[in-house]
């Protein structure tokens, strides 16, 4: 059983607030009947629902995982007209969404899908979902300045936190590394790197939880398999606060 504003959603009908004004409006009906109360349930097995006595039909659940490129956003429209993630997916799966975001200039794994659920639990960061970043930055990454990733650092009021950080390849004038993130606040990697006086070059996300990118090219999607999903939705207990700073 679920609430009929999500069963709306899900549907592709509308979002839940649009759907709750739909729902007082009297438009909605459940097996025949006029329904106005918010928080109605619904199974959609079994209940007939109607939006101004057009059938709605329950969307197949979708998880997706996609290779975002660089100068592709994570939204699904924008006023500048630039290209987004949904124009690399079929059509009619306008009614996915992502989960969390990737930045213009960063590129790799993009979770998306239509289950409001596995959305919320996946994302919020006491699921213990982590992140895994591959970065390369413009000078060589000594180990002292390795070390402050994990220790932590201040931005803008803000503790960001490395859960492990490793050196990949290195020389003179570049390097390469790997960071594990566990809360992945607003562009935390590289204003974590910006701190430290490093510029990143290219930042690619290649694994989120269990979900690997591997070898996906970019531009390119695949569906989660049920294992991937049942493994996302697995409790990990909740992950550590950031210690107080005085």
């Amino acid at each position: 059983m679920v609430r009929l504003q999500k069963f709306l959603s899900e549907a592709g009908v509308a979002s839940r607030r649009e759907g709750e004004k739909l729902i007082l409006d009297g438009r909605v009906t459940v097996d025949g009947q006029v329904v106005r109360l918010l928080g109605t349930k619904v199974d959609p097995t079994r209940d007939e629902v109607s939006l101004d006595g057009r059938p709605i039909r329950a969307r197949a659940k979708r998880f997706v995982a996609l290779n975002k490129p660089p100068k592709f956003l994570c939204t699904r429209r924008d006023t500048h007209d630039r290209r987004t993630v949904f124009d690399l997916l079929p059509a009619d799966w306008g009614h996915l969404f992502t989960i969390g975001r990737l930045d213009a200039d960063s590129e790799g794994l993009i979770l998306l899908t239509n289950d409001g659920e596995f959305c919320q639990k996946v994302a919020h960061p006491s699921h213990g979902l982590l992140k895994t970043y591959r970065v390369t930055l413009a000078k060589r990454l000594e180990p002292e300045t390795l070390k402050q990733l994990t220790v932590g650092l201040r931005d803008k009021g803000d503790f960001l936190k490395a859960r492990s950080a490793r050196l990949l390849s290195a020389n003179n004038t570049r390097s390469e590394a790997e960071l594990v993130l566990a809360e992945g606040k607003n562009r935390e990697v590289r204003r974590m790197f910006k701190v430290l006086g490093l510029r990143v070059l290219r930042l690619q996300r290649v694994a989120v939880g269990p979900v690997k990118l591997g070898e996906l090219p970019p531009g390119k999607w695949r569906m989660l398999s049920r294992a991937e999903v049942a493994s996302c939705l697995k409790p990990r207990g909740k992950s550590p606060r950031p210690p107080r700073r005085n």
